[in-house]
């Protein structure tokens, strides 16, 4: 992976998008990335961070409303696009194709030039019209992702938690993880 985008949206799970963030830096992966109003209100307070402060992370921090910037475009050259968190609205935008702000513009672009779309989609419970979404995102083409943690590796803490699944997430998309605590069996 050489260039990845990534979307912040309102729903909780602000943690696995800044440990995402770290993380692809370590490795040398370029982002850019693009925050909701929504998500300009949750994540501060989940992270205690402002939301400025992402540009720590990545190259660029674009605003939902930035519909002309270069996420906008098939010519753009990102690998991936990964939505995380993903907020159920933003599920059924993107799966509708309805292209309303940078995020769901982006995210439709991802899916007519056949790359990459990543939806990390954290809500509890689903309802059968959450279900219908994904589904529907998932037959044009998008993975879907949730936001579960794992516990056979023991994790001592939330943050280890979270980010055990970026790195996993980071896997999935082809990114080397050489101390990724995996699954030996029972003994």
């Amino acid at each position: 992976m050489k260039k990845v985008l990534v979307a912040i949206t309102g729903a909780s799970g602000s943690p696995y998008a800044v440990s995402f963030l770290k993380l692809l830096k370590q490795k040398g992966v370029a982002t850019e990335t693009i925050i909701s109003e929504a998500a300009r209100k949750v994540f501060p307070l989940e992270t205690e961070l402002n939301p400025e402060k992402l540009l720590n992370f990545t190259e660029r921090l674009y605003s939902e409303h930035e519909i002309s910037a270069p996420p906008a475009s098939g010519s753009s050259n990102y690998e991936a696009m990964v939505v995380i968190p993903c907020t159920m609205g933003t599920l059924a935008a993107i799966a509708h194709g309805l292209a309303k702000n940078l995020i769901s513009r982006a995210a439709d672009v991802m899916l007519k030039e056949k790359r990459p779309l990543i939806l990390v989609v954290r809500e509890t419970p689903f309802n059968e019209i959450h279900l219908k979404n994904m589904l529907l995102a998932a037959s044009a083409g998008a993975t879907i992702y949730p936001a579960m943690p794992a516990f056979y590796h023991k994790p001592k803490d939330i943050q280890e938690m979270v980010d055990f699944f970026t790195q996993r997430l980071a896997e999935f998309l082809g990114i080397e993880i050489t101390n990724l605590k995996r699954w030996r069996g029972l003994d």
